[in-house]
């Protein structure tokens, strides 16, 4: 079994923020019909599901904290204390400003880079959960963050952001597939599905590789 985790805030005026696109995924996956419909647990929302991947059929849990970011952790520990899983068994989805938008980087452990949500989970579970980083850029200050993150994608972000979200789902079994490379297979095939966009001028310092 796995619990993949999506960040967000709760809240219409949230919904298309930077900030969400953990969210976004988490709504992508759960449009499979493999997935049932959605409901409220483990102070989130969740749906469950069964997914063939190519070591046979795996349980999902889908969840979307809905405690605000930086509470995310509580939502997290409650499932994976209901379902008895191991940090390795969870997988967490969430905006990265060091990475340009619409790139894809997998990774197992590390720091929060000060990221709230990111934060609050390790608090409750430790670093060892496999974290998927989803570009979104970064606006070239630090004082500017805060706005960014909770602003908008742009209109010129929707077709990077919606190959992204398509492809993140679609190859989805390739990185439960429990194979020791799965992460890296995982990260190169969704990247050859949604190529990530040419940065342009105002981007050129956004995110790094």
């Amino acid at each position: 079994m796995h619990l993949i985790v999506g960040l967000g805030n709760p809240g219409p005026q949230y919904e298309k923020n930077r900030h969400n696109i953990g969210f976004m995924l988490i709504d992508e996956l759960a449009r499979d019909p493999a997935f049932g419909p959605e409901k409220k647990a483990f102070d989130g929302l969740v749906s469950e599901g069964q997914m063939d991947t190519p070591k046979g059929r795996d349980k999902i849990l889908l969840l979307k904290p809905m405690t605000f970011m930086n509470l995310s952790g509580n939502a997290v520990a409650k499932a994976m204390q209901f379902y008895k899983l191991k940090p390795e068994q969870v997988i967490v989805f969430h905006d990265e400003l060091d990475l340009a938008p619409g790139r894809l980087r997998m990774k197992l452990g590390g720091g929060h880079a000060g990221h709230n949500g990111l934060r609050s989970i390790m608090q409750h579970i430790g670093p060892n959960f496999v974290r998927g980083r989803m570009g979104i850029g970064h606006p070239g200050g630090k004082e500017l963050v805060h706005g960014w993150v909770l602003s908008d994608f742009a209109k010129a972000d929707q077709a990077w952001l919606n190959a992204l979200l398509d492809a993140s789902a679609r190859a989805l079994p390739m990185l439960l597939s429990g194979a020791p490379d799965a992460a890296d297979r995982y990260q190169a095939e969704v990247m050859r599905l949604a190529p990530a966009p040419k940065l342009d001028t105002r981007q050129l310092n956004a995110g790094k590789e």
